[in-house]
Parts: C-alpha cells; structure tokens; sequence
C-alpha cells in the first residue's frame, strides 16, 4: 500500500489551494473528494440545456491576488471580468445605482441627498483604512496570546505595532466598528433609507445576524477587502463560472505531479497513539499518509471523521459550540432570454451587476425576523445577477442565467428537517419577489436549481449550510477560530490539519487558509517556503 506523504480530505478551493503549495514544496500529494467534481462550493456544472450555473459561491474578489501569482492561475485558465455595479430597485419603481467609479457613484447618491454624497467621502475612507488595518493579517497565522514561542511573541508584537501605529480617536473607532451593527455604523454616515439598506447587505450576507445585531459591521469589512485587477473593493465574475477558479487550481495542481481522486468520499480519519495515519474511505479502502489535512469545516472533522475518544473533552466542548447556523440558500435560474427591469433607465449598466430588492434596513431585519423564528424569509433578502451579460460562455446566444444569493434560510424549518415541498415554497418566494419587479418573469424560466441548507450540508458538505464554514462574529476571529489554543490549523492529534474556512482568516473564495496551513505544515516539516509569496514571514 502506497505511503502519501500527505492527503487532503474534499477538494474544495482552500484544499486545493493547499496542495498546489505543498506539492510544490516536493511533498507527494493526494486530494480525495467525495463527488464526482472537484471545486466544493465553488462549482460551475451544466444542470440545464445550454446553460452553465455556478452553483453556489457566484461573485469573485476575495481571492488573493499573491495566491493567484504563486500558482500561476491565469496560465491555468483563470479569467476574472469585474462588473461596473448593480442597483436596488424600491418598492417606489424607483432605483438606487451602483459605480465602480467612486465619483459616479457619489452623484449617484446625490440623486437622493447631498447630505450622503458628501458623507459617501468620510465612509469610503473610513471603511478604506479598516480593510487596510486587517488585510495583512490575511495571510498570516493569528498568533497565540497565551504562548511565549518566540514566533508567537514576534506576531503578538507586529499586532502590537499596527494598533500602535492608530491614534487614540482611531483606535477608538476600530474598536468600536469591530463590535457594531452595521445598521448602527451607517447610521453615523447616511440619512437615506435605500443608501443605507444597500450598503447594510454586506454586513448580513452568509451571517446569521439582521443589520441590527452587533458584530455585522466587520461582516461588511470582510467582503470589502478584496480586489480584482488591483481595484481594491471590487468584485467580478470568474469567466466559465466560479468553477473556473478551481479548475485553474486543479489544472497548477496537477501539473506540478499532485493526484486527485474523486468519487472517494472520507469516512473517518485513521489515528494510532495521537497521530494520524491517514484516511479511511466510504468504501473501506484504507489510504495511508504521513500528513492529513482535512478541508471539512471543524464540526464535521471532530464530530464525523475523527472518534472522539481520539479528542480532549475540553476540545470537544468547544467544537460543539462553535456556530455555524446557516442562515442562506441559493437558487439558479436559466432564462430563454433577458429579463426586463422597467425601473432602470434604458441601457443601464446596473444588469450587469448585482440587483437587490430589499430597499429599507428594517425589511432585511423583518427577514431575519423569519429565520429566528425557523422559518425562510417570506420577504427576503435577494443578491441576484445574471453573469451572461459579461460572460457568454456560460450560456447559448439568447440565453441567460440569473444567480439568486437568499437570506433568510434556516438550517431546519421550525426545528424540523427540510421537505420537498418546503424546498419548493422557499424557491417561489424568491420568484415572486423577481417578478415583482420584472414583468413576464415566470415566463421566461425554463429551469431552476434550489438549494437549501439541506442541499448544501448533503452536496458541498457545509454543516448546517453556513456558507463559511462558521459564523464571522468577534468570539471567532483570530486566535479564536476555531478553538483558542488550536488556531494556526494544528490539531490535538499530532499530524492532522484543518486547511478550511473554518480557520482563520474565515469564509468566502479566498485562499488565505489553505496558503496559512501549507505554510504551517512547511515551517513544521522545516521544507523552504521560497515557493510562497513572502506574505506569511513575521515582519
């Protein structure tokens, strides 16, 4: 029986991001996947004629550029087209457009008051100088405040001297933004409802958290920190969908000697005395190795693949408390043509971004009602775009595909496991408010794909269908996530690794915890890094 040096469980882009630097480093690599495709939640599949969907994450600019170049993804295949904006159309028939450009957008605002245009200047700066106070901490591994290793100390210190680097009014404000609700943050900025409810939706979405609550202020920072083409804050569409990211990765993988195996779904992880001796799958096969890194969120590693008896109760506890709480669902939609939005002027570039309908604060926290009763929003929360209209490829000449991003969606429907049919009212929610807005909308559907948390938990593997692998609340970011004493993707069993956004620095299509976890397995194995961009060295 073949010994791997290391095998990394799901083949999910941080998995994937992984392996490409660790077989880089000379280390003999093996993915396996438990689906037939590799990519995770980061798919494009072909479900409908002529159309390709991406099935779950839909939007790129989380990504990091230093991975992109490090593993040479454009050579790979990988085409990222950013978008010019997107728009939320009231319930008025009026619309509130968004700009890249910053001036546009700011007359923009103006349209509704000048009191916001002015004010957009002192967000976006302000806004600009937290995601400019967190990004190098992306890449790196949080430190452990309770540990005096030398390195730990030298990270406490480069933390030590960012905070330092605020004045007391700025320290104050980081302070404050970490733990607000992004309702309360803009309030300090904005008077116009729909300026205000169109910037709160980036501090909800994937959380399950209304504008309301404290702690959606920095949900907001994480989507904000992200670039595409060197636009910092930009999002855009990956070109063949958000499986062109993992294919890429796939494809540099692969061509530096990696293996993957799909259709192997990880039944448990092997351990004998404390360490692991690599994985057993569905099937009973045994595949041994040296090293194993699971991409599995940290409940599905501890609580599914690992016997607990394996595991300190300590530990234990507080994997069972870690939240997850899915809160989103996702519906694909495959259109016979564009569908009308008689709100927006003629030729406006807002279709070709991303369209919301939730024009007020107080509607997306009456959504979030819902969910905390159990229940899917009846009024919800829509991200929707058609990425046809940038990317051809993904459908026939005529045709399109609109992505639909929902929230509220919980995990059970008033604590009871989801049916078809519930399935099927929550998709019709989420059709009913399109069409709301858009005329001859039902008719233009020739096909739908409906997820729920149970879709998603049961397909990608996400517990509970939370999208990053666990909530990005204050309690766990850093050295908190997962488990204090267990956040620079070590584990209590010698040998075994988690790589997902379970870790720090979280969810989204990033990369930054599968880069910090091959950078930790390197530093133990004490194999050179010099294939890795120097983001992860102590300053």
């Amino acid at each position: 029986m073949k010994l791997w040096d290391v095998v990394i469980v799901g083949g999910g882009h941080n998995g994937l991001v992984a392996a490409c630097y660790l077989q880089r480093a000379g280390l003999d690599v093996l993915v396996v996947e438990k689906n037939a495709w590799v990519g995770g939640a980061a798919t494009s599949r072909r479900l409908a004629e002529d159309v390709t969907y991406s099935n779950c994450s839909y939007v790129c600019s989380l990504f990091r550029s230093e991975i992109m170049r490090d593993l040479e993804l454009p050579r790979h295949g990988l085409q990222v087209i950013g978008y010019e904006g997107g728009a939320v159309l009231t319930r008025s028939g009026g619309y509130l457009a968004s700009y890249r450009n910053h001036d546009q957008h700011r007359r923009e605002f103006a349209r509704y008051s000048a009191r916001d245009a002015e004010a957009y200047d002192r967000y976006a700066r302000d806004v600009t100088r937290q995601c400019r106070f967190i990004q190098p901490l992306l890449l790196r591994t949080a430190p452990d405040p309770f540990s005096f290793k030398p390195r730990d100390l030298q990270e406490l210190l480069f933390l030590a001297r960012k905070v330092g680097d605020l004045s007391a009014a700025e320290f104050a404000r980081t302070a404050r933004f970490w733990t607000m609700s992004i309702a309360d943050f803009l309030d300090e900025y904005f008077e116009t409802e729909v300026i205000k409810a169109y910037l709160a939706l980036s501090g909800i979405i994937g959380t399950a958290l209304g504008p309301m609550s404290p702690g959606t202020a920095y949900v907001l920072l994480h989507h904000y920190m992200g670039d595409v083409d060197g636009s910092v804050g930009a999002w855009g569409y990956a070109r063949g969908g958000m499986g062109a990211i993992t294919q890429a990765l796939a494809s540099s993988f692969q061509a530096a000697g990696g293996t993957i195996r799909t259709d192997s779904e990880v039944a448990s992880v092997k351990v004998r005395g404390g360490r692991s001796e690599g994985v057993v799958l569905a099937g009973g096969e045994e595949v041994r190795a040296r090293l194993v890194l699971s991409n599995a969120d940290v409940k599905r590693t501890f609580l599914k693949l690992v016997d607990e008896k394996e595991l300190p109760p300590p530990f234990l506890d507080r994997v069972r408390h870690f939240k997850m709480r899915g809160s989103s669902g996702k519906v694909n939609i495959a259109l016979d043509g564009m569908p009308d939005f008689p709100a927006l002027p003629s030729g406006s570039t807002a279709v070709k971004g991303d369209l919301h309908f939730t024009d007020t604060v107080e509607r997306i926290e009456r959504a979030y009602d819902d969910w905390k009763a159990g229940r899917w929003s009846a009024d919800p929360f829509l991200d929707a775009m058609i990425p046809t209209t940038l990317d051809p490829t993904l459908a026939a000449p005529g045709k399109h595909f609109m992505s639909c991003f929902v929230q509220y969606c919980p995990p059970k429907v008033e604590g009871r496991d989801w049916t078809d049919a519930d399935r099927d009212a929550f998709a019709e929610t989420v059709v009913s408010q399109i069409a709301d807005y858009s005329p001859g909308f039902r008719d233009r559907i020739r096909h739908m794909e409906v997820r729920t948390p149970r879709e998603l938990e049961a397909e990608v593997g996400l517990t509970e269908g939370n999208i990053f692998q666990g909530e990005l609340t204050f309690d766990q970011l850093l050295f908190n996530r997962p488990v204090p004493g267990y956040a620079q993707y070590r584990t209590p069993i010698k040998g075994l690794y988690l790589c997902g956004s379970s870790t720090h620095p979280g969810g989204g299509v990033m990369g930054a915890p599968g880069y910090n976890a091959a950078a930790e397995v390197l530093r133990d194995l004490k194999r050179s890094r010099q294939h890795m961009s120097p983001a992860h060295d102590v300053l």
